[in-house]
């Protein structure tokens, strides 16, 4: 009989274990500088080592630029008063770029996952050639880099948020923008390096856009202590994400999340993906223009004129967004029965639709659930705050292997 126990990694020498301590220790003054102000006692005492250790891994900390100190802070208690610490609001910074249907979004955040630079241009990206748009997307970038750099950030990696099924670097497809296996890494890293000649290449990976959205909304949106929620955005298409105990699901391929391509009707409408009857073509952004009667490519300006028909009481465009949440509520309950989570947190297009579109999917979500624990008003369906982006989270993405390991992020720069 086979051994199927995990193999054990090498044991830890103090290298190791100090750089681990130093990444506690980083990671423990952001989480203290959201809510107050750090000090080397109370990261001590959150993070169970001595006092003489956490100053020893400050210093260094201090040293190499990750952390800054000022001032003095009381505590109340006995004793000197020990200085204010804060995470660097200069050196690493982490890049994302959502490449989407209709536009390119680019930001920058610094180690405490603050967004410092944000460009945005809508671009009609549908039926161009993936070379060309990534192209668009890396010159955006670059004009962000310049940003960033000009307040002392320097970026150590990008990520791209893609719509799709995302792997190994590349989108196996995106029906929306009409890509089938592009190498979307190498293209975008290609075109930012001869945009940035002499600076060296810079590391990029990507994700499923939804995926970077729902992390975005787990670090920096409202959900205070919900762990596990199910996330769909709104947009051309419908994505979604899947959050579990503070950890993204990805399933076994990378592929988990993909709620837009649920069948809803078999004998429905033909979707871009190739099957029939998907939640997409009842709930997704173009669905939901035809039904009110608006016109047009879709875009920024025709959901904002969606939102003042159904504010202004507009029959036909309240009875689209009614049935869109019925069908969302419908896909929902299965989700929900599948995986339990604490609650649905809908983004994009929808953030902005919920006075209308919650009713009816909470009622669908409410008939259907199983658990008996859903109910109307309950607050487990939720809009998206405005924190939750995709590119936000893909550039803390990237600030996450830089908590991780400082040392090995000490002094770059670009």
């Amino acid at each position: 009989m086979k051994n199927h126990l995990t193999q054990l990694g090498p044991k830890a020498d103090k290298d190791t274990v100090r750089r681990h301590n130093l990444s506690l220790v980083l990671r423990a003054v952001r989480d203290e500088d959201e809510t107050g102000e750090a000090t080397r006692a109370g990261v001590a005492a959150r993070v169970g080592l001595t006092r003489a250790a956490v100053s020893s891994l400050v210093e260094q900390l201090l040293e190499t630029g990750f952390l800054t100190e000022s001032g003095k802070t009381f505590s109340g208690q006995a004793g000197r008063p020990g200085t204010a610490l804060k995470v660097a609001r200069t050196g690493p910074a982490g890049i994302g770029v959502e490449v989407n249907i209709d536009y390119v979004s680019v930001c920058v955040v610094d180690l405490a996952g603050t967004g410092r630079v944000r460009q945005t241009e809508h671009l009609d990206n549908r039926g161009e050639p993936p070379e060309e748009v990534l192209v668009r997307a890396a010159r955006i970038a670059a004009r962000t880099l310049d940003s960033a750099r000009e307040q002392e950030l320097h970026p150590v990696g990008a990520a791209l948020a893609l719509p799709g099924l995302v792997s190994g670097g590349a989108v196996r497809q995106a029906p929306n923008l009409g890509w089938n296996r592009v190498p979307a890494e190498r293209l975008f890293a290609d075109a930012l390096a001869v945009l940035n000649p002499g600076l060296g290449p810079l590391p990029v990976s990507s994700e499923n856009e939804a995926n970077l959205a729902a992390l975005a909304e787990l670090w920096f949106g409202g959900l205070g202590d919900v762990r596990s929620f199910l996330y769909l955005t709104g947009e051309i298409g419908v994505g979604g994400a899947l959050v579990i105990g503070g950890e993204l699901l990805r399933g076994a391929h990378g592929f988990a999340g993909e709620i837009g391509h649920v069948v809803v009707d078999p004998t429905g409408p033909e979707c871009r993906c190739g099957s029939r009857g998907c939640l997409e073509q009842y709930a997704g952004q173009a669905a939901l223009l035809r039904a009110a009667g608006i016109k047009g490519a879709g875009g920024g300006a025709a959901v904002v004129e969606l939102e003042r028909r159904v504010r202004s009481g507009d029959a036909r465009a309240e009875a689209a967004v009614g049935e869109a949440g019925r069908m969302l509520g419908r896909v929902l309950s299965g989700a929900v029965n599948l995986i339990d989570p604490d609650a649905v947190v809908l983004g994009g297009i929808y953030r902005g639709l919920m006075p209308w579109l919650s009713g009816p999917a909470d009622e669908e979500l409410t008939g259907r659930v199983v658990s008996g624990l859903w109910s109307p008003g309950s607050g487990r369906l939720r809009a998206s705050s405005v924190a939750g982006d995709a590119a936000r989270g893909a550039a803390a993405l990237v600030m996450q292997d830089v908590l991780a390991d400082p040392v090995a992020y000490a002094g770059r720069e670009r």
